[in-house]
């Protein structure tokens, strides 16, 4: 009934002011992102791996206009693999990336500049002995995330695509993407999305979700599970005993903050479990998105944000 709401307000900058101005929910937004500096955002990365567990981390930033600011967020994520490979974390630790921070929506030479600093990020993976993702944004960027996914896995075959169940046109991409040796990270999807592109119904988003886990998983593709739903996680492993895979040959991926406790348990039982760690001072887009997806929080957030 809120999700919606949320969704839209995500992209407002009226709400962004308020919000982001608003210490109570500052506080709720530590819940979700693991501070808004570099340090911070290792320290938690480092108690995590001392945990047993796996992260990917996503500088925080979307929505870039300015080519300087672009730049500025490659820059930030070649200084955190940089301290990842000082620090010995690169073996557990990856990265997140948002093709809209590099500069997918810049007024001109927006593909150039996009995948110039991709390569940057990437090259720098390598050096470091790690991976990068790149994330989904809303269905309009589909089409050109693809396209530089396709670009830098010329180069680096180890980058990672997303993939959002709630897409119509996912089940087919799926398919697409089920080659050898393919990282797909698997999502329900977190963007206010029209019904002409998107199912509109929860269970569709959860049927199409099941399909696209099973052709992932009977393929020679390395899934990446990402979801809290419980339901999803069990149907991973019966297919991952049904198909055959073995441990290591997928894994399962959380938010930070959200089901920690299913996140050991799954990792206690062998399982590779990656915690999806968001840091930095652009938080606003991030935790609404988070806030949509968690009922649990708006009472708290409503209170917050009128009670000033």
């Amino acid at each position: 009934m809120f999700s919606q709401p949320l969704l839209i307000a995500s992209r407002s900058a009226r709400m962004r002011r308020a919000v982001t101005g608003t210490p109570a929910l500052r506080r709720l937004a530590d819940r979700f992102v693991a501070g808004e500096t570099l340090d911070q955002a290792v320290a938690s990365t480092t108690g995590l791996v001392d945990r047993g567990l796996h992260v990917t981390i996503d500088h925080l930033g979307e929505d870039t206009l300015d080519a300087a600011d672009a730049a500025a967020t490659r820059d930030a994520y070649l200084a955190l693999l940089g301290q990842l490979t000082d620090l010995g974390l690169s073996g557990q630790v990856e990265v997140s990336v948002k093709l809209s921070a590099l500069g997918q929506k810049l007024a001109t030479d927006a593909e150039q500049v996009t995948l110039a600093n991709a390569v940057a990020i990437c090259e720098a993976a390598r050096v470091a002995g790690t991976t990068v993702t790149v994330d989904m944004e809303d269905h309009t960027t589909v089409d050109a995330t693809l396209g530089t996914v396709r670009d830098l896995r010329g180069e680096y075959p180890w980058v990672g695509a997303v993939l959002q169940s709630c897409l119509r046109r996912t089940e087919a991409d799926c398919a697409d993407l089920s080659t050898a040796g393919s990282r797909v990270r698997l999502v329900k999807g977190a963007y206010a999305e029209p019904a002409s592109v998107a199912h509109p119904a929860k269970r569709d988003v959860d049927l199409a979700y099941v399909r696209c886990m099973r052709t992932l998983m009977a393929s020679k593709a390395y899934p990446m599970i990402a979801t809290h739903d419980l339901r999803m996680v069990e149907i991973a492993e019966s297919l991952g005993t049904e198909l055959g895979r073995e441990p290591g040959s997928y894994e399962f991926q959380m938010l930070y903050g959200i089901r920690a406790a299913e996140q050991r348990d799954l990792a206690a039982r062998d399982h590779l479990v990656r915690v999806y760690l968001p840091y930095g001072e652009d938080w606003y887009g991030y935790f609404m998105r988070r806030l949509a997806e968690r009922p649990a929080n708006l009472a708290f957030f409503a209170r917050s944000l009128f009670s000033r």
